[in-house]
Formats: structure tokens, C-alpha cells, sequence
């Protein structure tokens, strides 16, 4: 017997995939480097599928069909490149090898290349939904060659989640574009968590409003706009009681947040490929700020907040989810800029309404208004930013009174809102028809001759400050 697929490392999330694939009828070779794991996960649920156990890579190798497809399912990192190290000698032409970790796309670019000149192909596989997901039915977001995609495709589309029977599952692109859009999706995600973790802070310090009441007015948006699995599990915490103390769970857990990393590399690539992602950014920021125990205690015994007393709307539930969507809408239209620059950069064709598509189902981020972002770029005329698309731009525009009304209350009051407000921020500065950036860069010229562009006159130029202060024009160098 042989098998179509390999799966190597077999902690849950490898576990998980592996017992996907055996579910939907592919006979799945399993390795790990301790053998214990792949004894445990044969004595639990061997009876699920074919599986071939195998106790070394070269066992493993030697069990798959050709092309032979094997499933890398460790850390990222240098635990990848030595798998790969391993690997490489023992498979032949047209082999593939495929990451489905969470590795960052740079490494996956280089692993790509590296491997293409062994004439082995190399396929870094974005997977969301966590360890149900794995299991259940991800989101999956394939990079490498269109060729090796019409190999492992099909298998992936078998496996992944289902939207109204449509396979979460597309090919993304050449080389890191799978690992990239996850990461991106990644970055979302984290400033999703947070503006859900500002509007419940705000309801409760502003408005009195306990968790438990909290988790029914959650509840109440799940079915509207809000509709999404971030929103529906929010009511689920909400409504925990802690078992040994009888309080709210939120209350006895402790307000550090902990990170993996890809929403900082989120914020790292935005940053080198120029793309604005302040929601995003200050998502990663407020995780860790939250970690900075020691000096918050400190704070708490020194640093003044001199907060006022205000008088809430009527209505301000209804603010506080308005709020709560607007900033939602500019973290994804944040992200799909993210996408387009990369795009550019690196010269993948992303097709951002396929993108939304694999969002609909087994990923975290999956939300009702992804539909609505893939027919703003489903046609042939695409929005130059999410929030301009016509759907978007009306809702926004009638959320925005009460968006700011949200971000003055909560600044009144010493509530941290840097997502709710960063979010707005961009929105301001987005339609903005003057920005002081216009002073930026005078001052770039005053202090180091960088030059500017004038609003009446075609050409690049630069005041002589410590002259007479007259304008030249200046000489392009380059």
C-alpha cells in the first residue's frame, strides 16, 4: 500500500491534518521524530482511515506515490530548514514538499528558490481555524507554482472548509504569497480581537454594563452586521462564570495578552512596503503594553489621569457597536491595502475577492461582511481602498457621529482605546483634503536639503535656508 501524502510532526495541529486527510479517503503516511506520537495517534484514531506508520524519513519517502507530496508540520523556523535538510536528498524530481506551518513568507520565498534549483517543489500553505479547524476543515492559503498546485489542490480543497459547498481553498500565488496573505490575515485578526476588547472595556467602565448582560448584547449583534466567529465566541467568554470563585471568567483571568509573532511581522512588512496599518499596529502595541506588568502596577500609583465625568447618549449601546464596526471595516480594508502593495512588490497576482472567499469559513476572521468585500472586488472596476468601495463608504459615513462620539467618551474617561481611535484617525486622514505633512516636509528640507514638490508648478525643488531663501530647483542625482 502506498500513500498519497506524508505528514511529518505530529503535535496536534499536524495530528489534526493528518486525520483530516485519512477522513476524506487519502491514505496518509505518518512520521514523527519520537515514535510514541505516531503510536498514540494510530491507538486513538487509526480506525478513522488508511495511515502507513513509518518510523524515519527515508520509511516515509519510500511509502508515498509520485510526485511524492510531504506535509511539514513543526515550528517554524530553523526546525523547518532542518526538516527540509533532511528531506531533500532522499526525494527525486517533482517531489513536493509543503510547510503548512505558521513560517514567515521571506523564509518561505528563499526555501522556494532554493529548492526549485533541486527541481523539487516547494509550497508554503497558510492554514486558519486553529486545531478544530485542522481538523474539521481550515481556511487554506496555498502559495508555490501553479504546477505544483495542480498536484496537491485538489487534496487541499478536499480538506478544507466548506462555504455553501464552495472549498475554502485557492491557489494564492508564486512562492511566499500563500504564508504572506495568512500572516496578513494574521494581522487582522489581532486588530479584531482588540477593538472587541475596546467596545467590551468601554461597555462596561462607561456604562456599568456586566459581562453577563455584556454577552446577550453580543449575542444580539451576531446577527447583524456584526455576524461573525470573533463576535459569537466573545458572548461565549462573556457569559463564563470561573467555577471556583463564582465570578465573571474575565474577571480572574489575568490582562496580559500573548502573541506568536505573525501579527508583528504583520506590522514589520506594512512598515517596509510603506502600506499604513495603524489599527494593526497598535493591536500588536496594546498586547504589549497589557505584558508590561511591572510598570503598569507601577503607574497605577503615580501617573494621574484627571478623568471627567460624562453623560452618556441615549442610545450608546448602539454607538459602541457602530464604533465597533467602523473599526472593524478599516482593519480589513488595512489589510487588503497590505495585499495590494505586496502584490506590486513582489509580483504575485492576488485576486483579493478569492482572498475573501477563504475567509468566509474555518478561519478566525471569518465574518458575514466578507461576501460584501468579495463583490467590491469581484467586478472589473476595483476599489483603490476597501472603505471607498460604495457599500462601504454609505455604512461607514453613517457610523462615523457615533464613532466619534465612542472615542471622545472613552478619552474622557481614561478608557485606552488605540484601535477605535487609531482606526478613525485613518478614516480622517484618508479623506482629508490637506494633511500636515505638507510641514513634515518643509522641516525634511529645512534640516537636510531632502527637497519638495510645490502644488503649483511640475518639478522637484528646495529652499536655500541658510542663504538668502530663495527656491531652486533641484537636480535629480539618481
Amino acid at each position: 500500500m502506498s500513500a498519497q501524502i506524508g505528514v511529518t510532526g505530529l503535535a496536534v495541529m499536524g495530528a489534526n491534518l493528518a486525520r483530516n486527510l485519512a477522513r476524506n479517503g487519502y491514505t496518509v503516511a505518518l512520521h514523527n521524530r519520537s515514535v510514541e506520537k505516531t503510536d498514540a495517534l494510530l491507538a486513538k484514531h487509526g480506525d478513522e482511515g488508511e495511515f502507513i506508520r513509518t518510523e524515519s524519513l527515508q520509511e516515509l519517502v519510500d511509502s508515498l506515490e509520485k510526485p511524492r507530496r510531504v506535509l511539514i508540520m513543526v515550528k517554524a523556523g530553523a526546525p523547518v530548514d532542518s526538516v527540509i535538510e533532511q528531506l531533500e536528498p532522499l526525494l527525486e524530481f517533482g517531489d513536493i514538499i509543503i510547510d503548512a506551518g505558521n513560517s514567515h513568507y521571506e523564509d518561505t520565498r528563499r526555501r522556494e528558490a532554493a529548492l526549485a534549483e533541486k527541481n523539487l517543489h516547494f509550497v508554503g500553505v497558510g492554514v486558519s481555524g486553529g486545531e478544530e479547524g485542522a481538523l474539521l476543515g481550515p481556511s487554506i492559503m496555498p502559495g508555490g507554482s501553479r504546477e505544483s498546485y495542480d498536484s496537491l489542490g485538489p487534496m487541499l480543497e478536499k480538506i478544507s472548509a466548506k462555504y455553501n459547498g464552495e472549498a475554502c481553498c485557492r491557489w494564492i500565488g508564486t512562492d511566499g504569497a500563500g504564508h504572506f496573505v495568512k500572516m496578513v490575515h494574521n494581522g487582522i485578526e489581532y486588530a479584531d480581537m482588540q477593538v472587541i476588547g475596546e467596545a467590551y472595556d468601554v461597555l462596561r467602565t462607561a456604562a456599568g454594563i456586566e459581562p453577563a448582560e455584556q454577552a446577550k448584547i453580543f449575542n444580539e449583534w451576531n446577527t447583524g452586521t456584526l455576524s461573525s466567529f470573533l463576535i459569537e465566541i466573545t458572548a461565549e467568554v462573556l457569559a463564563h462564570t470561573d467555577e471556583r470563585t463564582g465570578k465573571p471568567f474575565v474577571d480572574v483571568v489575568v490582562d496580559s495578552a500573548g502573541q506568536k509573532g505573525t501579527g508583528r511581522w504583520t506590522v514589520v512588512s506594512a512598515l517596509e512596503l510603506g502600506s499604513p496599518t495603524s489599527g494593526i499596529a497598535e493591536s500588536v502595541f496594546a498586547r504589549g503594553l497589557s505584558s508590561q506588568r511591572g510598570q503598569r502596577e507601577l503607574a497605577q500609583g503615580i501617573l494621574e489621569g484627571h478623568e471627567g465625568t460624562v453623560e452618556l447618549p441615549e442610545g450608546f449601546v448602539e454607538d459602541v457597536r457602530l464604533a465597533l464596526y467602523a473599526s472593524k471595516l478599516v482593519s480589513y480594508a488595512q489589510g487588503i491595502d497590505m495585499l495590494t502593495a505586496a502584490a506590486t512588490e513582489y509580483g504575485w497576482d492576488l485576486k483579493l475577492d478569492e482572498i475573501a472567499s477563504l475567509w468566509r469559513a474555518g478561519c478566525i476572521i471569518r465574518a458575514e461582511l466578507l461576501d460584501d468585500i468579495m463583490k467590491a472586488y469581484a467586478g472589473d472596476e476595483r476599489p483603490a481602498n476597501l472603505l471607498l468601495a460604495p457599500a462601504f463608504a454609505e455604512s461607514i459615513a453613517r457610523a462615523v457621529p457615533a464613532w466619534r462620539r465612542v472615542v471622545a467618551t472613552a478619552v474622557q474617561l481614561g478608557i485606552p482605546v488605540p484601535v477605535f481611535s487609531s482606526s478613525l484617525a485613518y478614516y480622517d486622514g484618508l479623506r482629508r483634503k490637506r494633511l500636515p505633512a505638507a510641514l513634515t516636509q518643509g522641516l525634511r528640507d529645512l534640516f537636510g536639503a531632502h527637497t519638495y514638490n510645490r502644488v503649483d508648478a511640475e518639478g522637484t525643488f528646495h529652499t536655500l535656508w541658510g542663504e538668502d531663501r530663495s527656491e531652486v530647483e533641484a537636480v535629480d542625482t539618481h
